[in-house]
């Protein structure tokens, strides 16, 4: 059993930027995935990005050179740089993990990103 414990959300103004840390505790041996989705009002969860334990990474078309992810394997975290942010990056973003890219087995709770002027 994975846990996932996300921080760094918050209100930013449009253009501006935010990182989003997950921790991660448990037996995380052999390749694995770590990965971020958002859930908007209204809207169902989706994919953000995802890197695997060898550094393969995944994003998606939305948010392809705008943010970046990456992780520190010895501390069992993933990041997610969000840059030149939009309206429509309001969520609520989650950390994910698992054994198979985009199949996640673990979630954390949640963080807000709010995006508004």
């Amino acid at each position: 059993q994975v846990q996932l414990v996300e921080s760094g959300g918050g209100l930013v103004q449009p253009g501006g930027s935010l990182r989003l840390s997950c921790a991660a505790s448990g037996s995380m041996f052999g390749f694995n995935s770590m990965e971020w989705y958002r859930q908007a009002p209204g809207k169902q969860r989706e994919s953000v990005a995802a890197i695997t334990s060898g550094g393969i990474t995944f994003y998606a078309p939305s948010v392809k050179g705008r943010f970046t992810i990456s992780r520190d394997n010895g501390k069992n975290t993933v990041y997610l740089q969000m840059n030149s942010l939009k309206p429509e990056d309001t969520a609520v973003y989650y950390c994910a993990w698992g054994l198979t890219t985009w199949a996640p087995q673990s979630w954390g709770q949640g963080t807000q990103v709010t995006v508004s002027s």
